[in-house]
């Protein structure tokens, strides 16, 4: 096998990895805001020892660092409505609403960046719009755990666009180190405020431990150091349409390990194939108005 068909092997594996996320998160018994208190603990640990090992420095600037603290947060808050809506609906219902991160990047990347809109991305957006749609009319009952995944996937949307501000600038694991380290911290803060800390912290089992650390470790820091070190051989276009599997993936997942529980109505897949459909047509689109833009300049 060369070295690009490995490439290409390594990003499925870690798509399948973040579809996993889900099933680890329903697996565990531990509330929403403690289990990402403990995932980001163990995240920053392990991305800490990552950066020791290879020497990557950790030389920023100030203002940078407060930034990076304020995605860190964003970040800490995306997995708790990502874990909570898991535990108030199920894992297939959040991940077909988590597909529409890119609805909510193709609007506020240009809010940020002061791009103008691109009118594609608007059409696609209506079209997940639709999708969205005919799963709230077959899933109503599942409304909370919808409403709660859509702003997860808002908020995803939210820190993967400010994180471009700073990709360019830093090394991506400090970038991550440091957000893991902030959003701990937030949620520390959180816990001490709500009286959780340290009297009412639930001690996870040792099964609970066991996910945990795979949610951390595997899905979190190897997932991300494996899905920087593609790009090496492989585009970002590459990445990212391999990225828009990740509902796909989790979905079969949560049907093969939870069965029945995960089963869910006609309308329901339709929506997330409408969804999917339109993810999967942005980059294509967005390719193909590039070349025309560049045929129409010569």
């Amino acid at each position: 096998m060369n070295s690009v068909l490995k490439s290409h092997a390594k990003l499925h594996f870690v798509v399948l990895l973040y579809g996993f996320t889900a099933i680890l998160g329903k697996l565990i018994t531990l509330p929403a805001s403690q289990l990402v208190w403990y995932r980001m603990c163990i995240a920053f640990l392990a991305l800490g020892g990552f950066l020791w090992y290879k020497k990557i420095p950790l030389q920023i600037g100030r203002k940078s660092i407060m930034q990076l603290v304020g995605v860190g947060l964003i970040v800490a808050l995306h997995w708790i409505t990502f874990f909570h809506a898991v535990k108030i609906a199920n894992v297939s219902v959040t991940l077909g609403c988590m597909a529409s991160t890119t609805l909510f990047a193709s609007f506020l990347e240009p809010l940020i960046f002061r791009k103008p809109i691109k009118w594609i991305e608007v059409l696609l957006g209506l079209l997940i719009i639709g999708g969205l749609y005919l799963i709230f009319q077959f899933e109503l009952h599942y409304w909370k755990g919808i409403l709660t995944a859509l702003l997860s996937a808002f908020l995803a949307g939210l820190f993967t666009v400010l994180n471009k501000i700073f990709i360019h600038k830093h090394h991506p694991v400090t970038i991550s180190f440091i957000e893991m380290g902030s959003g701990f911290m937030g949620i520390t803060v959180f816990l001490l405020v709500s009286n959780t800390l340290p009297g009412q912290l639930l001690m996870p089992s040792a099964t609970d431990l066991f996910y945990v650390a795979i949610l951390a470790i595997v899905c979190t820091a190897y997932a991300f150091v494996v899905a920087v070190d593609v790009m090496k051989l492989l585009s970002a276009y590459t990445v990212v349409l391999a990225i828009n599997m990740e509902p796909v993936y989790g979905i079969l997942l949560a049907f093969a390990i939870f069965g029945q529980s995960e089963f869910m109505s006609a309308g329901f897949y339709l929506g997330t194939l409408v969804i999917l459909t339109a993810v999967f047509l942005h980059p294509v689109l967005l390719r193909l108005q590039s070349r025309r833009t560049k045929t129409n300049r010569r």
